[in-house]
């Protein structure tokens, strides 16, 4: 009778079994090819847990650079002596001041003495040229006074001239007396002419001395306000409202002339000095936009001077706030600004990081399915967080945004 083979069945189930497990090595084999050949590939190795990430997008773009400034006032001058004395201090330094306010004294006993002799000098020249003046009047009368004189005296002799002259055609005198009288009115008309000069020379020569005087009055009273001015200036006011920034002196000190005093800021004129890097020097002019963070809002501002020169690879630059100040701004504080350049709208781009500084940001590493491959790249415009990818790129790419230096020239890099 038949009966079953068991012996048989037990060979042919392990052969299935390994066609079954070869059939999926091959299958995974044929599905991961790809992936191991690009990783037997790979130049290189490295962690990926480490590195930064991008992706490549499409949008706007401000240019700009962010730095820290430094609130300062725009008005901050420092007053000085006017002389030497003992100074008298009525103030300190924090104190809020007012224009006009008595800041310090200064007693300058040599300054006012020069004063006061030059107060008595110019009192005596003005009545020495109101001297000279009343002369002057004198001389001019007496010289017109010989001229009429000597008008007179030919008006007489011509009167006698006639009389000879009549006399001697009807024969009732002698040549001599006719003579005579000719002779009379010529000497009488040289006279008067005489006199006429005389009038005219005094007068510019009376001219000429009060000019001079009056000019030597000009001079001292010149001096004299020089004087008055510098005297005045011994009591130092608040040239505007603001604070005492800095005291340099002691009270009851003996001070020199132009020695610095007291420093005076005006509050209400603050602004922002900046230190921008050597390579914005050129893109950074006077009226570029600024954006100024303070107390976690922003207000605008706008760049006022720029530094023709370079100092430790620095260009210093002035930011000055548009439509008022922040409340509760005080100086020295340093604050985030952002200087803008240029907008720029629908550009290709991708955040900022070392890979930009890294081969002069000619070339990136675009992460494909876990291998990082370098490409060679153009950026353009740039701002504190994001960068403009002129070529290289496409959107919606993965790139590392990490330093790659270390990667050397690797072509591909397996990213573990």
């Amino acid at each position: 009778m038949d009966r079953p083979v068991v012996a048989s069945r037990n060979l042919r189930t392990p052969a299935i079994v390994a066609a079954i497990v070869i059939g999926a090595v091959l299958l995974v084999g044929i599905v991961l090819f790809p992936s191991i050949h690009r990783w037997l590939s790979a130049d290189g190795a490295v962690d990926g847990t480490t590195l930064r990430y991008a992706t490549v997008a499409r949008g706007d773009l401000q240019s700009d650079i962010s730095v820290q400034g430094r609130v300062v006032a725009a008005l901050h001058p420092t007053l000085f002596s006017a002389g030497q004395g003992i100074v008298s201090l009525r103030t300190k330094a924090g104190s809020q001041v007012h224009a006009g306010d008595v800041l310090a004294v200064v007693d300058g006993k040599d300054l006012q003495s020069s004063l006061e002799q030059a107060r008595a000098q110019r009192i005596s020249m003005r009545a020495e040229l109101e001297r000279q003046k009343i002369l002057a009047r004198q001389t001019q009368l007496r010289a017109q006074q010989q001229v009429d004189l000597f008008a007179v005296r030919l008006e007489a002799a011509k009167r006698s001239l006639a009389r000879n002259q009549k006399m001697f055609n009807e024969g009732l005198t002698n040549r001599a007396d006719f003579e005579s009288a000719q002779d009379d009115v010529q000497t009488t008309q040289l006279q008067l002419a005489q006199a006429r000069k005389e009038l005219d020379l005094s007068r510019e020569t009376l001219s000429f001395e009060l000019q001079t005087r009056e000019q030597q009055l000009v001079a001292q009273e010149s001096v004299t306000a020089d004087l008055e001015k510098r005297v005045n200036d011994l009591t130092i006011r608040a040239p505007f409202d603001g604070m005492v920034a800095a005291v340099a002196v002691q009270d009851r000190d003996a001070v020199a002339p132009n020695q610095a005093v007291l420093t005076v800021v005006n509050l209400s004129s603050l602004e922002l000095d900046l230190d921008l890097p050597e390579e914005y020097a050129g893109q950074t002019a006077i009226g570029t936009p600024a954006v100024i963070s303070f107390n976690g809002r922003e207000y605008t501002g706008r760049v006022t001077a720029v530094s023709p020169e370079v100092t430790n690879s620095q260009v210093a630059a002035t930011v000055a706030f548009q439509g008022g100040l922040p409340p509760g701004l005080k100086q020295s504080q340093r604050l985030t600004t952002r200087l803008i350049y240029e907008s720029r709208k629908n550009v290709l781009k991708v955040a900022r990081g070392a890979f930009v500084d890294v081969g002069g940001g000619h070339t990136a590493y675009v992460v494909d399915n876990g291998i990082a491959t370098r490409r060679e790249i153009a950026l353009g415009a740039t701002s504190s967080s994001e960068v403009e990818v002129l070529r290289g790129l496409e959107q919606g790419e993965r790139i590392i945004l990490s330093d790659t230096s270390s990667f050397g020239d690797k072509k591909t890099v397996l990213l573990r």
